[in-house]
């Protein structure tokens, strides 16, 4: 059996290698110029790499509309590495006239869970009368929530329909803070010495550390106690799974069946196995294989194959399962072979050798699914 380990759906997927192709030109004087038609590489945006990364381009646009200013978006939001402004600006161009990206961020952005749009609202950046208003409310004042709310409600034009008022008495605290409201004087310099900016403090740090004279024989001790610390921790980490069944056994309290970001649970009699990707792995874990879901820990998984099984959740909203392993797997009492796969529905009853589970749906969030799907398959 192929023991190599499946990649998910929601794992990103490499890029083919680009082929380089070189070619010899003669220049005039008869001397051979090697040319090569290599693309130059360049750091890519989030979403360019996995559709679930939009974060920081979806914050891009909502900064530039609010701010109108390119230089201090980009300066504001926080990208997965640094980009130039020129790189932001040929982004943003794309973005709005490239029918092709602008297609595909469109789609990735519609499937963006509602509280990860949230998230990105909330960091925008605050434009030039949206702090003025702030700046109203004095500094030696000491505003209550209620304050901020009916400043919200008085002036809803202005600010971004995603501030709370609990984000804006935030936004005016750190304008305190930093001596950028209104009625406040930025207090005067240091007259002991010059002011150091952060790089030369810490090149300062780096300079001291040069005089401390190195002990190879402290150094070695700390080494081996550090490997031994992290080889403990890492124990400690597989046993994490197995003492939280032994509590929940115990106690009989078990964390709710689903939050925003469960797909579906498999329910046995004393674990539950948690489907947060669009395919997960049954199966035994062993040396060398890693599964998603490790029934060993249900109860005796010596008949269960290293490998037994897949669920993968398809685009209309339907669960599949397929077995891969050499004993059947059952569905409701109908067996399913080696090789074959049957749909899952809620409420069904998986037999795998003497282990049995129920397999419960979030319908809630399977609906959403369903209804993004059909609103892209209507476009």
């Amino acid at each position: 059996m192929n023991n190599r380990p499946r990649y998910r759906s929601m794992e990103l997927t490499l890029p083919p290698r680009e082929r380089t192709t070189s070619t010899d030109s003669l220049i005039e004087d008869g001397t051979k110029r090697r040319s090569s038609s290599r693309a130059i590489k360049r750091p890519k945006f989030d979403d360019e790499l996995v559709e679930s990364s939009l974060g920081g381009q979806s914050s891009t646009p909502i900064s530039k509309i609010r701010t109108r200013n390119p230089s201090l978006s980009t300066a504001g939001v926080k990208f997965s590495c640094k980009f130039t402004l020129a790189e932001v600006q040929e982004r943003w161009y794309a973005l709005l006239y490239d029918p092709t990206v602008s297609r595909i961020a469109q789609q990735a952005m519609k499937n963006l869970h509602p509280d990860q749009i949230q998230a990105v609202q909330s960091r925008a950046l605050y434009s030039k009368a949206e702090e003025e208003l702030l700046g109203v409310i004095k500094s030696n004042s000491n505003p209550l929530l209620q304050t901020f709310e009916s400043l919200l409600q008085e002036h809803p034009n202005v600010f971004y329909p995603a501030r709370t008022a609990k984000a804006l008495m935030a936004h005016w605290h750190l304008l305190k803070q930093y001596h950028l409201l209104p009625d406040q004087t930025v207090p005067p310099l240091n007259k002991n010495g010059p002011v150091k900016d952060f790089s030369e403090a810490e090149q300062q740090i780096h300079d001291s550390e040069l005089y401390e004279s190195s002990d190879d024989l402290l150094e070695h001790e700390l080494g081996v106690a550090s490997r031994g610390s992290k080889r403990e921790i890492r124990l400690l980490e597989d046993q994490v799974s197995k003492w939280q069944v032994l509590v929940d056994t115990v106690t009989g309290i078990s964390p709710p069946e689903f939050d925003n970001q469960t797909l579906a649970v498999l329910r046995g009699r004393l674990v539950r196995y948690l489907m947060r990707s669009r395919e997960i792995t049954l199966g035994r874990k062993a040396a060398g294989v890693n599964v998603d879901v490790d029934l060993s820990l249900e109860g005796p998984a010596w008949k269960i194959s290293r490998k037994q099984g897949i669920i993968k959740l398809r685009n209309t909203g339907d669960f599949l399962i397929a077995n891969e392993g050499k004993r059947p797997i059952y569905v409701d009492g109908k067996p399913v072979l080696a090789g074959n796969k049957t749909k899952l529905n809620n409420n069904s009853v998986v037999e795998i050798a003497s282990l049995r589970f129920i397999f419960l749906i979030n319908l809630d969030l399977i609906n959403v699914i369903r209804q993004e799907t059909a609103k892209l398959s209507g476009h």
